[in-house]
């Protein structure tokens, strides 16, 4: 059977291309995977610093599983150029960034030490996509996600690709594909058994063939009493493939789900039912580490999206993303609209070649994952190029028949050669632009962007995003229209059948060239701040959730007389699912429901406190003597939340919350923390911007620096387990505030 280990720990890494394959790891410094390659400061930096070579070796000791055997290292990703040495000889090259390679090692390993050598080059090739011309994102050095060692007898399976159909039957079918692996090209008679389980490993149905080296199918028929996967009960199921030969036995389990998703003219179905889809982009970025991030901060961003954001679909802009992310993505019940890695620019004809391999090598990893219901075969916001967006899509239909094709453009009247046309529209803001001559407007009619006569699967892609940057530390007024333009648009969606969904511009900040952004490398396009901490325009997607998942109550203001350029708070947005809110403010108090008149389409439309709700009395004195206000949420006539917002705000409480306070230790796991200033209701201080010092004891480290600035007041960090077993003591210090404590264990 196989064997696949971890192999992380222990790689000498240095500066430099490798070209003399040093033997010695004497003075290098000693890493764990995943990496990167040049830690980052949090902004105002030279993104060229990582746009070189760099070297990571270890050494491979001869173990006796190795005889008469397939031993070969997986990485599942390094940016890029990768090549990989075994005793100074090359084994494999593998240009790509995003996609996973397998170096075999079997020929080549010597009774003893091994020397592995993999040379990566930052550089912006302009051989490979994405690069070529300018990219609005940072594509960080490193082996920034696992290698783990592979040892299989001479003939293994290489993958396996599941076809679920008659999934609104009562009895449902599914296939699997088996292929298979025989580098040394052996004779050999083989028996294939496969069992389809359920995620507990009950098993439902059993099937077995022979083979004697072609790929065989294997199908499971009349199954009844299957779970649909969905958004609320995202059912798993397992197949289990066992392969037999005379040369020795290979297992493979893979997880997959019973669901039909379709794009059509009038809408999204998910299991033939009528779905709107409320998305967001995601970058794979984290601050000072980039890309090199592992499992449990990958896990992280998908529950932030689905139980923070309540998100029911994530686009993984502008590449494919981390395994882990979308295994969870499958837990847990949110879409996935993956693509290939680019950005605006196509390249020469073996540029074009590379993309092309990317689609192959994108389909194949994940065509198994019931989360991702398209694929994105069409460099992101290119212009058309008939003979390669012709075989991008020829290749993925061939590759997963059971996936439609999209392909993300800005530019109206393009060629649709997908199957879904799949959308940037920027039309909300270019009202404001000079001779733009257009009413306000959330987006463009359809068929104002196709051109054609006809109505087609559409779906907004982005929205937001550069049209409107916004920092978390930004006026009040700036950020309450911040939240209007995701509103409008998300609204705009709802009410058009057609639309299929909207997915805005953007889950959080990232880092950036230095030809995008605030000038400081940051692109303050998220609902969210790098740490993932939400900005007000968050709570405009969180609303929409029904009060019975999570009540939402978010009024989008700082409760300051003179934060607005005219003083006072009005209109003041509240983002709520509530059916009234009522504000107290003094001797005034009103209760107001959803603001259908401009929002009639939203799930939930925000409550806004404007004139309409006040007589010219009231808005007379409103705000003559700033006092305490505050919010009551009610849902079928009952307060179901309640929040007090105070006119004299001060310094009282530092709150410092883990993600998670159960750690593993030997997988290098790693948790968010986040700090907040808190005045004495429990609100956050939007200005204040104190440095906060932390330490660590413990089995653990604090991925980048002690002191961090509040922004918005409000900062985070990660910390990482270093191997072993032990209680973790976080401290967080600062002159305004008592020391605070949090204690964690590494298991």
């Amino acid at each position: 059977m196989r064997s696949i280990v971890p192999y992380n720990e222990s790689w000498a890494f240095h500066h430099g291309d490798g070209q003399h394959l040093l033997t010695s790891f004497d003075g290098r410094t000693i890493v764990s995977l995943p990496h990167t390659a040049v830690e980052l400061p949090f902004n105002y930096f030279d993104e060229t610093s990582y746009q070189r070579a760099f070297t990571y070796q270890k050494l491979l000791r001869w173990m006796p599983e190795f005889d008469g055997r397939e031993v070969s290292l997986v990485f599942d990703a390094a940016m890029a150029d990768a090549v990989v040495y075994l005793n100074g000889v090359e084994i494999i090259a593998h240009k790509d960034g995003y996609t996973p390679f397998e170096a075999r090692l079997s020929d080549g390993l010597l009774r003893g030490d091994n020397l592995i050598t993999v040379t990566i080059d930052g550089s912006e090739n302009p051989a490979i996509p994405p690069f070529g011309g300018a990219i609005d994102y940072l594509t960080y050095a490193g082996i920034y996600r696992e290698v783990w060692l592979k040892v299989t007898d001479q003939v293994s399976i290489e993958n396996l690709k599941i076809e679920t159909s008659d999934v609104l039957s009562e009895e449902k079918a599914a296939s699997v594909r088996v292929d298979l692996a025989n580098p040394q090209g052996v004779e050999f008679l083989g028996t294939l058994t496969a069992s389809l389980a359920d995620i507990d490993g009950n098993v439902l149905a059993t099937t077995s063939a022979e083979t004697t080296g072609d790929d065989v199918t294997l199908a499971f028929t009349g199954l009844k009493g299957i779970a649909l996967w969905d958004l609320v009960n995202p059912e798993l199921y397992q197949i289990t493939v066992e392969l037999r030969t005379s040369h020795g036995a290979d297992k493979v389990t893979t997880q997959f789900g019973f669901r039909t998703a379709e794009f059509t003219p009038e809408g999204f179905l998910l299991n033939g039912k009528p779905l709107k889809l409320r998305g967001l982009n995601r970058h794979q970025s984290f601050p000072y580490v980039g890309y090199a991030a592992g499992r449990s901060a990958q896990e992280r961003d998908a529950d932030i999206m689905k139980s923070v954001l309540k998100c029911n679909m994530v686009r993984t802009s502008h590449y494919p993303q981390s395994k882990w992310f979308l295994d969870r993505c499958d837990r847990i019940g949110l879409l996935v609209f993956e693509e290939i890695p680019g950005w605006q620019h196509i390249g020469d004809q073996e540029w074009q070649h590379e993309s092309i391999r990317n689609v192959r090598r994108m389909i194949e990893r994940d065509w198994n994952q019931p989360s991702i219901v398209i694929w994105g075969v069409r460099i992101n916001e290119s212009q058309d190029n008939h003979t390669f967006y012709a075989e991008t899509n020829r290749l993925a239909r061939a590759l997963d028949p059971t996936r439609q094709t999209g392909g993300v453009r800005y530019i109206t009247d393009s060629e649709l050669l997908e199957d879904v046309y799949t959308m940037n529209d920027f039309i909300l803001g270019n009202e404001e632009l000079p001779g733009a001559n257009r009413p306000r407007t959330a987006l463009r009619p359809q068929q104002e962007s196709t051109g054609l006569s006809y109505k087609v699967p559409y779906m907004i892609t982005e929205f937001g995003g550069h049209m409107y940057p916004t920092k978390i530390y930004d006026q009040e007024a700036r950020q309450a229209e911040h939240v209007r333009r995701h509103l409008e648009v998300l609204n705009a969606a709802y009410g058009d059948r057609d639309i299929s969904g909207a997915i805005g511009w953007c889950m959080f900040d990232y880092n950036t060239h230095k030809d995008f952004g605030s000038g400081d490398r940051i692109c303050y396009h998220g609902v969210m701040d790098m740490f993932r901490e939400p900005k007000f325009a968050a709570y405009a997607y969180a609303s929409q959730c029904e009060p019975s998942d999570e009540i939402v109550m978010k009024p989008v203001t700082f409760w300051a007389r003179g934060e607005r350029n005219i003083g006072g708070v009005l209109p003041l947005i509240v983002l709520t699912n509530c059916d009234e809110v009522e504000l107290t403010y003094g001797s005034i108090t009103k209760r107001v429901g959803p603001d259908y008149e401009n929002f009639p389409h939203l799930p939930h439309p925000p409550v806004v406190f404007d004139h309409r709700h006040f007589t010219a009395d009231e808005l007379g004195t409103w705000g003559l003597k700033w006092i305490d206000g505050s919010f009551t949420g009610y849902v079928g006539g009952a307060p179901v939340a309640h929040l007090t917002m105070v006119a004299d705000p001060l310094p009282t409480t530092l709150e410092m919350v883990p993600d998670a306070i159960r750690l593993k230790a030997r997988d290098r796991d790693t948790t968010r923390v986040i700090l907040r200033a808190l005045d004495q209701a429990g609100q956050r201080l939007p200005f204040l911007n104190e440095t906060i010092t932390v330490s660590i004891s413990g089995p653990a480290k604090i991925i980048g620096p002690t002191s961090i600035p509040l922004q918005g007041g409000t900062a985070g960090f990660w910390i990482e387990t270093t191997g072993l077993t032990g209680d973790i003591r976080l401290e967080a210090t600062c002159a305004r505030f008592a020391p605070v404590t949090v204690t964690l264990a590494a298991v």
